[in-house]
């Protein structure tokens, strides 16, 4: 099974919690065991399994990111001044898979899924495959 979400952003970087959407169409698939992928369609924007208790460390990201790649110095900036943002976007990737088993996401105990918004704001779309039985 596969369905796609469409997110809208509001912030140009923001990190946005999406675990229960994703368990919501896992839930709907009937799957009892296999892999949910999930894949955000953007060069631009990455996704993220890591603590989702606690607010402070999707701010953390951000400033994580900062630290690491700052905005303005890159070739890519002639092109459409967002070089910072593609480079955010390859460090933390496209996607990520989760064990699926007995209907539930195989998630730790602090762990959630999120949309990590590096140009926005934005439309995204993030596509959601469940594979098993």
């Amino acid at each position: 099974m596969q369905q796609t979400l469409t997110l809208r952003t509001t912030k140009r970087r923001e990190v946005l919690d999406i675990t229960r959407q994703v368990t919501a169409i896992v839930s709907a698939s009937k799957a009892k065991e296999g892999v949910c992928t999930v894949f955000a369609r953007h060069a631009t924007a990455a996704l993220i399994i890591n603590e989702n208790a606690d607010p402070g460390f999707r701010t953390d990201i951000l400033s994580l990111l900062d630290k690491l790649i700052p905005e303005g110095v890159w070739e890519h900036d002639k092109v459409d001044d967002n070089g910072a943002a593609h480079l955010g976007a390859t460090l933390l990737g496209p996607f990520q898979v989760i064990p699926v088993k007995a209907g539930h996401l195989l998630l730790g105990t602090w762990q959630g899924i999120a949309l990590v918004e590096l140009d926005g704001p934005r439309q995204r779309e993030i596509v959601v495959d469940i594979r098993g039985d």
